[in-house]
């Protein structure tokens, strides 16, 4: 038991420093700004798609007023 816990942290510490080195390693890059700008535009489509593909969007208000349209001739009509 010992070991397997003294294995996983060993793990998660060599994981710790690799994620760290890659940190640096983006901070050390010139174009970190625009890394940055890029992750942010990526970050807010993802938030767009998730938003339109869990909630309907409203209905267009042009199709609103069509429909009231449609309603007063057909209940004109009758």
């Amino acid at each position: 038991m010992v070991l397997l816990e003294a294995g996983a942290a060993d793990l998660a510490v060599s994981a710790v420093g690799s994620a760290l080195g890659a940190v640096r390693g983006l901070l050390r890059r010139s174009d970190a700004a625009e890394l940055a700008a890029e992750a942010e535009q990526e970050l807010t489509a993802r938030g767009r798609l998730v938003l339109g593909r869990y909630t309907a969007p409203p209905p267009a208000h042009l199709e609103l007023l069509a429909r009231q349209v449609v309603a007063r001739r057909a209940a004109d009509d009758a």
